[in-house]
């Protein structure tokens, strides 16, 4: 994929943009919907970063996701309400610009080991850790963009549950399958966000399996979902 050098940015609290994963987003301050306007008459392309917990001042994480518009929507007065599609993830370079909105150099963050027996166990694992959640009764997540909550809505259906499991199920690439599951599964922002920044498959696959388990545990500790 040939990138932008640099891109506009939007930065929200607890807000993750996986690769392959849609996310609705309603835009009413001024300086995102000159963003959005630039993104439509050009590449239609802007970067998603999750504001750093820490920081008082708008400080994005160092790594995003980079989003494509795919449907976008203009009101009367103004607002847009749009929905951007994750293509990859990017590592935020130097800020060439703060306003009217805030630019990056960006370059992408390839993901390493994407073959080998050990990744396959590990998605295998996931995936059984993944059905045992659903299991139990967590739902699944709604994603956050148009409000940037610090827990995404959430989505609870048998029926959604079933389908989530076949579509994990006739997944290949076990990179598809820890986004999947990262971008729908888990309610803590900064476990994510971490999954998003993990570039080694087998880290990545780790590091999901060990917040499944976690969350399992409680679960089970609290007597339900």
């Amino acid at each position: 994929m040939i990138l932008p050098r640099e891109l506009g940015v939007m930065t929200l609290s607890g807000a993750t943009l996986f690769p392959n994963a849609l996310l609705p987003l309603y835009i009413f301050e001024p300086r995102y919907r000159r963003m959005l306007a630039d993104a439509l008459n050009s590449h239609r392309l802007f970067c998603v970063a999750m504001q750093k917990p820490s920081c008082t001042r708008e400080t994005p994480e160092p790594v995003a996701g980079l989003g494509l518009i795919r449907v976008s929507v203009q009101h009367q007065d103004g607002t847009s309400h749009l929905v951007l599609q994750g293509l990859t993830r990017v590592e935020l370079g130097a800020t060439s610009r703060y306003r009217p909105y805030r630019i990056q150099q960006i370059g992408e963050l390839v993901t390493s080991l994407c073959a080998s027996p050990e990744v396959d166990a590990l998605a295998g694992r996931v995936r059984e850790l993944f059905a045992e959640r659903l299991d139990l009764g967590r739902p699944l997540l709604l994603p956050a963009g148009a409000s940037g909550a610090e827990t995404p809505p959430l989505l609870s259906s048998a029926a959604v549950a079933k389908e989530m499991l076949q579509c994990v199920a006739a997944l290949r690439n076990p990179e598809h399958v820890a986004d999947m599951i990262a971008s729908t599964m888990l309610p803590c922002a900064q476990e994510r966000q971490a999954l998003l920044a993990a570039a080694d498959l087998r880290e990545r696959l780790r590091l999901l399996a060990r917040f499944l388990m976690a969350d399992i545990h409680r679960c089970r500790q609290n007597g339900g979902s």
